[in-house]
C-alpha cells in the first residue's frame, strides 16, 4: 500500500535521511521509534506528502507521489491522507463539528454529507454531545478525539500520526491508543505513527526502529 524507496534528505549540510526505505501494508498500525534526531518526523512527513524528498520515491495506491504537481499532491494528500499531530492543530474559533469537517469542505465535498458522517464520527468517539464546543471548551483529550475524527472524515487510505500521546496523561493516551487498534479491527484503518510511547510502540503489528536516519 505505501512503499518508499532510498529516501534521501538533507536541510543545509546535515543529512537527516540517508537512503529509508520501508513499506506498509493496507490494516496495518506501524509504529516508528527511536531517538530524538534520528528522522522520525521528517519520515513521517515526507511519507504524508508535507515535505519532497531529495532522492528516492514515495508510492501510494500505486501513485508515486514524489513526482505529483502541487495542485495534484494537495487533492490527493486531501482525499487519501489523515494526519493527527500531537498538539491537536485544532482551529479554536471554529466548533468541534466544524473543525472534523474543514478537510471535507477543503474537498469541495456535499456540505450535508459532510456534517452527517462528521457528527456519526464524534458519536463513535463519544463526543455527540461536544458538537458545538469549541477547543478551548474540551479537555485534551477530548481535542484529540475531535483530531481524530478530523483525520478520518475524508476515509484516507491512511492515517499519519506523530506523538499523538505525547500531550495526554496516561489515562487519556491509553483511550487514544485504544481508539487506534479499534479503528484498525472495525474499519480496516493504516496507521502509521511515530511515537516515544513504548507501550504504544509494542502494541503495534511492526515496530520499526530508525537511528542516524535509516531504518535499522
Amino acid at each position: 500500500m505505501i512503499t518508499a524507496k532510498n529516501i534521501t534528505k538533507a536541510y543545509n549540510q546535515l543529512k537527516v535521511l540517508k537512503g529509508t526505505s520501508l513499506t506498509i501494508n493496507e490494516g496495518e498500525v506501524v509504529a516508528i521509534v527511536g531517538a530524538s534526531g534520528a528522522g522520525k518526523t521528517t519520515l513521517l512527513q515526507i511519507l504524508g506528502t508535507l515535505d519532497k524528498p531529495d532522492s528516492g520515491e514515495v508510492i501510494i495506491n500505486n501513485i508515486d507521489v514524489t513526482h505529483l504537481s502541487a495542485k495534484k499532491l494537495a487533492a490527493f494528500r486531501n482525499s487519501k491522507i489523515g494526519f493527527i499531530f500531537q498538539f491537536h492543530q485544532l482551529l479554536p474559533e471554529f466548533t468541534a463539528l466544524e473543525n472534523v469537517c474543514f478537510p471535507a469542505w477543503i474537498g469541495n465535498k456535499n456540505k450535508t454529507e459532510t456534517e452527517a458522517r462528521a457528527k456519526e464520527l464524534l458519536n463513535y468517539l463519544n463526543l455527540g454531545e461536544r458538537l458545538n464546543h469549541k477547543p478551548g471548551q474540551l479537555s485534551g483529550g477530548e481535542q484529540q478525539r475531535v483530531a481524530v475524527a478530523r483525520a478520518l472524515i475524508n476515509k484516507p487510505a491512511v492515517v499519519f500520526a506523530d506523538e499523538p500521546s505525547g500531550n495526554l496523561d496516561s489515562k487519556n493516551a491509553e483511550e487514544l491508543h485504544d481508539l487506534f487498534f479499534k479503528l484498525k479491527q472495525e474499519f480496516n484503518q493504516t496507521f502509521v505513527i511515530v511515537t516515544h510511547n513504548e507501550a504504544l510502540a509494542n502494541r503495534a503489528d511492526r515496530k520499526l526502529v530508525m537511528k542516524d536516519g535509516v531504518i535499522v
